[in-house]
């Protein structure tokens, strides 16, 4: 699974093959050889040429206007995020992501979590490694937040993060939130992708769709060591001025017995390191 040399048509084929005729609308009088939407099915919804569409598919044609881009978006039923993403993938270009990494100061970075000891927060690159996190991430959330830890292969790889009853749903929102931050001529994404694939049908049949999300807030619900599965409210904020870091925050609802236990642990932490 190498880089791929049309992420816009790869993208196109993939969601079109998601798609039932039922969904879209489309009457079928003959036997569909093809799960999901013809080509042709998707050009007269989007009200272009078939030939056309067949072009943006095969890479032939690049350059797309985003008026064409949210036709095609409404065509095969995309939500506002596919779409942006979609956008991002038509506008994509080569650069050196790893020395825009290696140019980031991990000084100012540090100095965010550490401004805030009570918090736990972490951040991660745009393939999910986490590249910093404090000690309360670490002790909410252990092995999986170490520095240097992908998230998405301690989410498909770690026995004690499959056997949470919510695995389902956290694997199907890792994958997603992979593709959406993901930079689509980035190698080590793609080798990242191929050896989870290999290892792993879940994540296979997940990252071949193409579904994306940017989980910008939600719930997480970790398992933590002598408080139980706790409720936490989940919040990803882009970093600015980084290739595509994401600065994750976790905090719980007043007055619950989870912000009891990350009181609880924020004390405990504090203790053994004054």
């Amino acid at each position: 699974m190498g880089v791929k040399g049309s992420p816009l048509g790869d993208y196109l084929r993939a969601r079109r093959a998601v798609v039932s005729p039922e969904e879209a609308g489309v009457t079928s009088h003959t036997r569909r050889r093809v799960p999901g939407l013809r080509r042709d099915e998707v050009a007269r919804a989007a009200g272009i040429s078939q030939e056309y569409y067949l072009r943006l598919e095969q890479g032939r044609d690049r350059t797309p206007s985003d008026q064409v881009l949210r036709a095609l978006g409404r065509a095969l039923m995309l939500d506002e995020a596919a779409v942006s993403y979609m956008l991002l993938l038509a506008s994509a270009e080569p650069f050196d992501l790893p020395a825009q990494e290696a140019a980031v100061s991990m000084d100012n970075l540090a100095a965010i979590l550490n401004a805030w000891p009570n918090t736990p927060a972490y951040i991660i690159d745009s393939r999910h490694t986490v590249v910093l996190s404090n000690a309360m991430a670490r002790a909410v959330v252990p092995h999986a937040l170490e520095p240097g830890v992908n998230i998405a292969e301690a989410v498909f790889s770690l026995p004690e993060v499959r056997a949470l009853p919510t695995w389902d749903q956290l694997a199907s929102r890792t994958v997603r939130r992979l593709r959406y931050y993901g930079y689509p001529f980035d190698p080590r994404l793609h080798e990242l992708a191929a050896r989870l694939s290999e290892q792993d049908p879940v994540f296979r049949t997940l990252w071949e769709r193409q579904d994306v999300d940017p989980y910008y807030d939600g719930d997480v619900r970790p398992q933590v060591k002598g408080y139980g599965q706790i409720v936490l409210r989940h919040q990803t904020l882009v970093v600015p001025g980084t290739p595509g870091y994401l600065l994750c925050v976790y905090h719980a609802e007043p007055g619950t017995p989870s912000a009891e236990a990350i009181a609880h642990l924020a004390a405990r932490i504090s203790s053994t390191t004054v």
